[in-house]
């Protein structure tokens, strides 16, 4: 299960910059099929808003990558060390 979730790591990682990508080239295809203020703003505020979530999304993939998530706690004892 650990190997799962370090090749997963991989995935989120890699997914980061693809999606930015993406967002980024649709919020410029949507400004420029409708030039108004209203669009402009919309879309800065989606690429504003999901830039910090994507890259809080690239560390727990290389969280997941260095293995921080290989011991899980099983009880509240084990969090408090």
């Amino acid at each position: 299960m650990n190997q799962v979730k370090k090749y997963g790591g991989l995935i989120w990682m890699a997914m980061c910059p693809l999606v930015i990508w993406l967002l980024a080239a649709t919020a410029m295809e949507e400004i420029r099929k409708h030039p108004v203020i209203d669009t402009k703003i919309q879309w800065g505020v989606f690429v504003i808003v999901f830039i910090p979530i994507s890259l809080g999304l690239f560390l727990f993939g290389w969280f997941a990558w260095k293995g921080e998530y290989d011991h899980l706690p099983e009880s509240s004892d084990e969090l408090i060390q």
